[in-house]
């Protein structure tokens, strides 16, 4: 069976439902200590890169845009596979994100994409 991915904020409080945490932002969350966040992996690689974040800024008009450039990214990024064997045995896994737009984050692409590559494994 593959896991289930969600997504959550980070500053939304840990719950037992939550499965395996994992934080996917490329920066460690502002004012959040490594208690507060609890979770068992950072997966930094896994975040939109340096260049690609600072272009898109959260600006919802370049929303079409950047799912385009983050799935390129996602397709030609070592770190999938290697996540996808890593946790592969889970029966949750929650990826948390930092940004305030729940409608317009890296983390739903994320999740989206990492669901897809479990249902062909």
């Amino acid at each position: 069976m593959k896991p289930a991915i969600q997504i959550k904020r980070v500053y939304e409080k840990p719950l037992k439902a939550d499965g395996c945490r994992i934080l996917a932002n490329r920066l460690w969350p502002r004012g959040m200590t490594k208690e507060a966040v609890a979770v068992e992996a950072w997966a930094k690689d896994l975040a939109p890169s340096p260049e690609l974040r600072k272009w898109y800024r959260h600006d919802p008009d370049r929303w079409p845009d950047f799912q385009k450039r983050y799935l390129a990214e996602l397709k030609k990024n070592d770190a999938v596979n290697t996540f996808l064997e890593q946790y592969e045995a889970e029966p949750t896994i929650t990826l948390l994100y930092a940004a305030q737009d729940t409608e317009h984050t890296h983390a739903l692409i994320l999740q989206q994409y990492l669901t897809q590559q479990y249902q062909h494994t």
